[in-house]
């Protein structure tokens, strides 16, 4: 009876074995859709929660399927998920070595400070911004160092220092110090060497509105109605547009530089806005909306921002906005909206107020008071300016 359990085992093992060594995966190569990869599969009306933009032409192993996401194997211990439409199919030779770092330099130029790192493939990784110390934190999956060096230049005006660890077998962490505490923006990519590359912007020469670019978003517009008021002919993305102008105006009285996303009652998916935001290069972004809510009693201003780097700017737009004399409705974070996922520049989401509440309704229709709104976020930003080391 023992031999026999004996052989049972083996066999037994031998067919798991096999079982797991099937090839049950597949390869996919993000597109240039702006991809994400995502915590989870779980949505709300602005999609799954979102761990961090990656670049195109980056490969990923995937693994599972649920719905419309794939999830992908990171590296051993890591996953995550990604929409089935950001990313294609492509045959991939599997491999089992492992994909070293090579030479990193750190430098600037005339605009930016750069990270780089070459690499012998398009490897995903994942990045964060802490705080104190000013950090932007960049994990690389599947990676093993061979890095001896990390050549430092002094044209590098906004990175402090650079250092990277290997907390796992097959993840490189690299760690950015920056200058100054207040993160003003980054962008990850990979150019056509496979070299990885961070691109860190810097502090502005001069924090006075006047030398300042602000980009302001309408919301929604052309086919996008957004929400309605007591009447349907009050159409949230007429009066974002109003307030956006108001607020533009505004801004150029200071001598701040204004950039629109619309001016007019145009259709813009947010690919084009986060697109043509990426080409215009703000300082700051401000994006305006209007609230509602199922329950009409409810009422109030909210600022809303992604990352708690870029928590200061929308503080110090509500705190002026409460001098409006509307509720307060709060400074809501990790907020999945689109244009606050973009991590190339500080941003803040600006709900005025709920158009389904009678009381905020007959506010938001009143041009002095958008006139109001518009002078309280212009304050509110040079608040932020001022408040900056």
């Amino acid at each position: 009876m023992k031999k026999i359990l004996t052989v049972f085992f083996i066999l037994n093992s031998f067919h798991s074995f096999a079982q797991n060594n099937t090839k049950d995966f597949f390869y996919v190569k993000t597109g240039d859709s702006l991809p994400y990869l995502k915590y989870g599969t779980g949505v709300d009306r602005l999609g799954g929660a979102k761990i961090s933009p990656i670049d195109s032409n980056v490969v990923l192993k995937v693994v599972d399927s649920f719905e419309t996401d794939y999830k992908v194997q990171l590296s051993a211990y890591h996953s995550a998920w990604i929409e089935k439409a950001n990313v294609q199919k492509i045959q991939q030779a599997d491999s089992e070595f492992q994909h070293l770092t090579d030479s990193w330099k750190v430098f600037g130029d005339s605009l930016f400070d750069y990270v780089t790192i070459q690499l012998d493939e398009k490897l995903p990784y994942t990045s964060r911004m802490e705080l104190d110390p000013s950090l932007i934190v960049v994990d690389i999956y599947g990676a093993v160092s061979n890095t001896n060096w990390i050549q430092q230049l002094g044209s590098a005006r906004e990175i402090k220092n650079v250092w990277y660890e290997q907390p796992e077998d097959d993840v490189i962490r690299v760690f950015i110090e920056l200058i100054h505490p207040q993160h003003w923006g980054y962008s990850v990519y990979y150019d056509d060497s496979n070299k990885l590359t961070v691109r860190v912007k810097r502090q502005p020469a001069s924090l006075a509105l006047k030398d300042i670019t602000i980009a302001i978003d309408a919301g929604h517009g052309g086919t996008n109605m957004g929400t309605t008021g007591s009447s349907k002919d009050i159409r949230e993305k007429d009066i974002t547009l109003l307030f956006a102008k108001d607020i533009e105006n505004e801004l150029r009285s200071r001598k701040a530089k204004v950039v629109m996303t619309r001016v007019n009652d145009t259709t813009l998916s947010m690919y084009d806005r986060i697109t043509f935001l990426n080409q215009q290069d703000p300082d700051l972004l401000i994006s305006i909306h209007l609230n509602e809510s199922d329950e009409d009693t409810v009422r109030g201003v909210s600022t809303y921002y992604r990352y708690v780097a870029f928590r200061p700017l929308s503080k110090a737009i509500l705190h002026r906005l409460l001098e409006t004399g509307l509720n307060e409705f709060g400074n809501i974070g990790s907020f999945n909206f689109a244009l606050n996922g973009p991590t190339d520049y500080p941003d803040c989401l600006v709900e005025v107020a709920f158009l389904s509440n009678k009381d905020d309704e007959q506010k938001i229709l009143d041009p002095e008071f958008r006139t109001l709104v518009a002078k309280k976020i212009a304050d509110g930003v040079e608040d932020f300016l001022k408040s900056i080391q």
